[in-house]
């Protein structure tokens, strides 16, 4: 109906007594709400943002190095066999966790959508597979670029009670004991000598 009347679209809409043409309007707005969507799409939704297709190129390019590495290999791999796909796609999947944390800091000050909060639902989904893939499934773990400072600070801390009672210990007045003899008259047995010797 082209006319668009108000009271054409009430009849439609509220027919039924359960209202499902109601009913399934708002769940589809709830979830789109939820999932974020716009985030994903330009500022007048007319498609996705060039920052998504990016996204999406390089998730696409991703999941493409994991097949074209694991072709070939039997199926039975230990989990710390992986070193092709490491390897081969660690460039790629670093390009993918940068381009991602990117998105991430863009969204938070507006973004292309102009919509501020999480990344839209598909992003976040491909980026949580991949990173399950990348460190779960094919065990690839990058070593971190912290470790020796890491390891300085902490060792550090860990000396410093051991300096403390080295230093508390040598700079402490340490009470020496010193021995006093007594000044008492000899015993019971020299005064009987003394006493034999005089008579």
């Amino acid at each position: 109906n082209s006319s668009e009347s108000h009271n054409c679209a009430k009849s439609i809409l509220t027919s039924d007594r359960l209202q499902v043409v109601v009913m399934l309007s708002e769940f589809f707005n709830e979830t789109w709400e939820a999932a974020n969507c716009a985030n994903c799409l330009k500022n007048n939704s007319e498609g996705l943002s060039n920052a998504t297709e990016e996204f999406l190129d390089l998730f696409n390019k991703s999941l493409t190095c994991f097949e074209q590495n694991l072709q070939g290999e039997p199926l039975d791999l230990s989990p710390n066999n992986y070193t092709e796909v490491c390897r081969n796609c660690n460039a790629t999947y670093k390009k993918l966790n940068d381009w991602y944390n990117y998105l991430q800091r863009m969204n938070q000050q507006g973004g292309e959508s102009g919509h501020s909060a999480h990344l839209c639902i598909d992003v976040e989904d491909a980026m949580n597979i991949t990173r399950k893939l990348w460190s779960r499934t094919f065990n690839c773990s990058v070593p971190c670029s912290d470790t020796v400072p890491v390891i300085a600070v902490s060792s550090f801390i860990l000396f410093l009670p051991v300096v403390f009672y080295l230093s508390s210990f040598l700079h402490s007045k340490q009470k020496k004991r010193i021995l006093i003899l007594p000044k008492r008259i000899q015993s019971n047995a020299s005064l009987v000598n003394i006493q034999e010797k005089y008579s």
